[in-house]
């Protein structure tokens, strides 16, 4: 009776020890994958690690864009309060443009630039994230006649 008890409580051992692994290379991989969204002014604040993935919106800085020859594109994002440049090799969004909100998703490099590695624009000028619309709004820029952004749910 005894053995069997033993033998049960090794079983379930292993079985909790197994899931719990399973469990930790689970939310491992999905560490890589995921992207929080973060503002310009939070960038800015420098409380970042480079290399960790995760979203930047805002407005892209009027007379900021500068198309290099290898195809890479150069530019400034701002929320109104801070800016943050940011470097994409890569097809661009046809609504791409100066004053655009965009939300790029990519990495921090040691030199406070973002390296984008997917630029996203719609075609919904009311259309802002959440966070970018507080954020502007909080600047006193937004000015949609008291409408509230779509935003985007995460």
């Amino acid at each position: 009776m005894r053995f069997r008890k033993r033998q049960r409580l090794v079983v379930i051992g292993l079985a909790t020890l197994l899931l719990g692994g399973a469990a930790a290379l689970i939310l491992t991989a999905l560490e890589d994958t995921i992207a929080f969204f973060i503002s310009p002014t939070e960038v800015a604040a420098g409380e970042l690690q480079p290399g960790r993935n995760f979203r930047v919106g805002g407005l892209v800085v009027d007379g900021s864009i500068e198309r290099l020859s290898d195809g890479t594109v150069r530019f400034a994002l701002t929320d109104t309060a801070h800016e943050v440049p940011v470097v994409y090799a890569g097809i661009l969004p046809d609504l791409f443009r100066e004053g655009q909100g965009i939300v790029a998703q990519g990495t921090l490099d040691d030199g406070m630039v973002f390296r984008a590695s997917e630029i996203l624009a719609k075609h919904d000028e009311n259309y802002m994230p959440k966070e970018v619309a507080d954020a502007l709004k909080q600047a006193g820029y937004w000015q949609h006649d008291g409408e509230e952004p779509a935003g985007e749910t995460q």
